[in-house]
């Protein structure tokens, strides 16, 4: 006695007509897992009874064999090529019309806000310093860096030093402190501050200038040619050792603060929250950027690179990049046994392993080498 499998949807037809012919009783479930051969145990033998007979033994069975079948699995899995089932046109596809074309969901940024929130304003963050952030080899590779690179050094110099912003400011600051300064001299000097405050008139009418405007002009002139004359002298005798032992320093000044010393330039405000603001402006520049052909090439690229130097790997090598190796696999298939045990004895999975045998006892050379009773 053999038996074909099934081939083509038409057979499938034929099957589920000859199969409609004898009336398709309800799977009773919990009877059958609990005594697999209990409807065998009759004298007569009927095919509703084997079936449901078969379906509480594979479920008993599968129950007993789930935990080392997953095991196996990922044994025979992780011994595949990756090119075997995955290519680079998949990960393009994958990452481009999926994660990419996507935008992030409302619930997914306001997950993401509630985190962040509650990373930052943690009260661990008052007994942890910012050292535990940085390391002070970190900020010592860094300056050392900066200090041995002169374009990265001289526009270190240029922003604190030659900045011309800072010396609009600086003009200013020093033309308000002069002016405050003459006020209130010539108001108390008495009459003599009177004479100078004619004199001053009497100049301004001549000159056809402002003494004011002339005042900040000469200030402005001359702050800046300082400025200048600081940064080339900073330029020339600020040694490597120096620029880099200005930025040790000055990290040595705030490291032992707290980190929650970071939440005084943060807004935590309902309507005015700080962290809201930066989440919208990243989600701004991402979906932006994840739509642009840029960004499109980039990971183009980057998938191609990453494909050409794994694609003859096995599927537990690329795994194992990720840590994920058997003791993991076998952690998580055992975390995991209570939803598989839970599916097996469900009703729909019930279902179709009933249906499944049906359909297989249904098939005529299946159906003719049995004699079942009649009920």
């Amino acid at each position: 006695m053999t038996s074909k499998p099934m081939q083509t949807s038409k057979d499938n037809q034929t099957l589920n007509t000859q199969a409609s012919d004898t009336q398709t009783p309800t799977p009773h479930t919990g009877t059958a897992t609990a005594h697999p051969s209990a409807s065998l145990s009759a004298a007569s033998l009927t095919m509703d009874s084997l079936i449901d007979a078969q379906v509480a033994f594979m479920q008993q069975w599968l129950q007993q064999q789930a935990e080392p079948m997953a095991v196996e699995a990922w044994q025979w899995l992780g011994a595949q090529p990756l090119h075997k089932y995955v290519s680079a046109d998949d990960l393009q596809h994958l990452i481009n019309d999926w994660l990419l074309s996507q935008p992030m969901s409302d619930v997914m940024r306001k997950d993401i806000r509630d985190i962040l929130h509650t990373v930052i304003y943690h009260p661990v963050n008052d007994n942890v310093p910012l050292s535990e952030l940085v390391d002070d080899t970190q900020i010592e590779t860094l300056a050392n860096y900066v200090g041995s690179h002169d374009e990265q050094r001289n526009a270190l110099i240029h922003t604190l030093v030659g900045n011309e912003t800072f010396a609009d400011l600086l003009t200013q600051t020093l033309y308000h402190a002069i002016n405050d300064f003459m006020e209130s001299t010539l108001d108390k000097a008495g009459g003599v501050g009177k004479l100078m405050k004619l004199g001053r008139s009497s100049f301004e009418k001549a000159t056809n200038r402002n003494l004011d405007e002339k005042l900040q002009t000469y200030l402005h002139r001359n702050i800046k040619d300082l400025t200048r004359r600081a940064e080339a002298n900073a330029q020339a005798h600020l040694s490597n050792e120096e620029v880099a032992r200005l930025l040790i320093t000055g990290w040595g000044r705030i490291k032992d603060q707290p980190i929650s010393q970071l939440q005084t330039y943060l807004n935590d405000e309902p309507d005015h929250s700080s962290i809201d603001h930066i989440e919208a402006s990243i989600q701004q520049s991402y979906n932006r950027l994840r739509l642009s052909p840029y960004l499109r090439s980039l990971v183009s690229a980057s998938v191609d690179t990453w494909y050409a130097n794994h694609q003859s790997d096995t599927i537990a090598s690329v795994a194992a990049s990720l840590y994920i190796d058997e003791p993991a696999m076998t952690q998580l298939s055992t975390a995991l046994l209570p939803v598989v045990h839970d599916a097996l004895e469900s009703t729909w999975l019930t279902t179709h392993i009933y249906n499944m045998l049906q359909a297989f006892y249904a098939q005529p050379n299946i159906k003719d080498g049995f004699v079942f009773s009649k009920d």
